[in-house]
Formats: C-alpha cells, sequence, structure tokens
C-alpha cells in the first residue's frame, strides 16, 4: 500500500512563529485552502498561556508561495462570548463564497461548541453573523472540525469530547457528519476511536486531515494520557469498507524532535502537481509551538523511489 504525506519539523519552513517564547505560547491549529486562481488561504490560532487568556484569535491570511502570508482579518474569542477559541476550518463554498468554523470554548465548563460565519470573501468573514452549527450538549463538547464539500454535499469529521466523568474531559473520539448545507449537519457516529488495550493513542484520537485519493485514509493527533495533553503526535489510519479508520502502526508517524514532541493539527492542501503541501503546529526547543509548512511531492514511483515525507501506511 503506498504511503500517505507526512510532515517532518527538520525539513520544514515556520510560517508563523509562536507570539512568544515558552510552553503555552501557540501559533498553529492550521486549516489551509488553495484556490484556483493560486493563492493560498490560511486560518488558524494564536495562544498564550493560561494566564493570558488561552486561544485569544483566530487569524485569516493570504499567501502566493504558501510560505509568506499577509493577514486578512482576525477574529477575536470576545466576539463569540467564548473563553477560548481552538482549530477553525476554512472552506471554499460551491458557490465561490467563503465558510470559516470556529471551535468555542464555553467560560466556566468543558464545553465547547461550533460557529459558521458566511462571507463573499475571506476578508469579509470577521464582520459575519456567527450561526451556531453544532451546539453539543450536556454530554459531549465538539471542537476542531474537518470539513470537506463535493458533488454528494458536505461531509464533517468532529472531535467529540465525552463530559461524563469530570476531570477526564480531555478523551477524543472522531465522529462523521453529513449535510446538505454545511449548516443543519446529521451526525453519524464514532469513525476513530482511541485504541483498545493500550497504546500510544489510547487517551484520545482526533481527525485532522482526511485523504479520498488511492490511500482512503486520515491523519489524526492522539495521546496516551491526560498528562500528554496538547503534546499530541500525528498518526495514520486507513478506511475500513464501513467506512469507520483503523490506526496503522504501533508508534506515532510524526513527531517533533524537540519540547514535548507536539506536532498536531495538520492540514493537507492537494497541488496541481499531485503533491501536497502541509501546514502543521509543531512543538520547539523551548515549549512554545509555531505553525509550519512543508511541500510532499507527489508519489511517482516504486518503494525505492518515495520521496522523504511519505511511509507506508
Amino acid at each position: 500500500m503506498t504511503g500517505l504525506p507526512l510532515p517532518d519539523v527538520e525539513r520544514a519552513t515556520t510560517v508563523v512563529p509562536a507570539p512568544a517564547g515558552g510552553a503555552g505560547n501557540w501559533s498553529g491549529a492550521p486549516s489551509a485552502v488553495l484556490a484556483e486562481d493560486g493563492t493560498f488561504w490560511l486560518a488558524y490560532r494564536v495562544r498564550r498561556p493560561l494566564d493570558a487568556g488561552r486561544g485569544v484569535t483566530v487569524v485569516l491570511a493570504r499567501s502566493a508561495d504558501g510560505v509568506a502570508f499577509t493577514p486578512v482579518g482576525e477574529l477575536a474569542r470576545e466576539a463569540f462570548g467564548a473563553a477560548s477559541l481552538e482549530r477553525p476550518a476554512l472552506v471554499h463554498r460551491p458557490d465561490g463564497g467563503w465558510r470559516l468554523y470556529l471551535s468555542c470554548a464555553a467560560h466556566g465548563s468543558k464545553h465547547w461548541w461550533i460557529d459558521a460565519l458566511d462571507a463573499a470573501s475571506v476578508e469579509a468573514l470577521p464582520d459575519a453573523t456567527p450561526m451556531s452549527v453544532l451546539p453539543g450538549d450536556v454530554r459531549t463538547a465538539v471542537k476542531d472540525p474537518v470539513v470537506t464539500v463535493d458533488a454528494a454535499g458536505w461531509h464533517l469529521w468532529v472531535c467529540c469530547h465525552p463530559l461524563d466523568r469530570p476531570g477526564h474531559e480531555d478523551r477524543m473520539t472522531s465522529w462523521y457528519a453529513t449535510s446538505a448545507d454545511g449548516l443543519r449537519w446529521r451526525l453519524k457516529g464514532p469513525v476513530l476511536v482511541p485504541r483498545p488495550g493500550g497504546g500510544w493513542d489510547r487517551r484520545g484520537t482526533r481527525i485532522t486531515t482526511v485523504f479520498s485519493g488511492p490511500v482512503p485514509g486520515v491523519l489524526y493527533d492522539g495521546r496516551a494520557s491526560a498528562a500528554e495533553n496538547w503534546a499530541e503526535r500525528t498518526g495514520v489510519a486507513v478506511r475500513d469498507g464501513d467506512g469507520h479508520y483503523l490506526p496503522a502502526g504501533s508508534a506515532p508517524a510524526a513527531r517533533s524532535p524537540h519540547g514535548s514532541g507536539a506536532l498536531r493539527y495538520v492540514s493537507a492542501v492537494p497541488l496541481p502537481d499531485g503533491g501536497h503541501r502541509l501546514f502543521f503546529e509543531a512543538a520547539r526547543p523551548d515549549g512554545a509551538h509555531d505553525l509550519m509548512t512543508q511541500v510532499i511531492p507527489p508519489l511517482t514511483g516504486g518503494p525505492e523511489e518515495r520521496p522523504t515525507g511519505r511511509r507506508p501506511c
């Protein structure tokens, strides 16, 4: 079986550095889109330590080359009544407009919900009126959506956190949902769950990017314990005949060589030549997280020609 594109910190370039040095300062949780005119659009979260506000803003930016980005807008947590913002999802709608999904944390609880904003352009999204599209409920918090749209409709993979056990809300399971318009969603059930019987991902499995090509599979964030919250590494899972995803391998497929080893929230952008540009968040030696990017060339030959960054499933 051929491989999925995987990030490598040693071969990546920093796109947005952490807002400051030290643990808790993160630029990351990216969602990227390549428009038909060749422009890269990027939405990412900026976080500061708990005493400075957690996920304080989501930034929107554009680039001609996928490396040098110019901010075009910013959304602050206060505008959504949120205690924190986490991973957004940026989508180019079929009608030519744009939609941004925002992960919002409730004040004074472990609950999360997801709002959506629509606008004719990316620059106009900060002025759009938010609509709650996935409110969650008393049993489940929802966040970190991955959203695609095709001829069959809208598809969503969302990270669900069970709220039934106080102090254990960090547990993660990925669910799948469908929609005719991307606003009213029908949850189908879990499609990637923590590995039973132990393992590096036994505490949580959060899908971060979905591939539907020759190798139908996903990259996901995993962790083994609550202590590894915010230090997730990236794993590979392949789709079975029932639409569920099965983890491949007994160890993370990608991690940072620095700090906590965190390498998470991979967003894979297909390129016209069949390769991918990856965007991801990775730990650096001082404990901060940078937003990084890397191009993975298309796979054109056998295993002996597999380029660096692709690994067998």
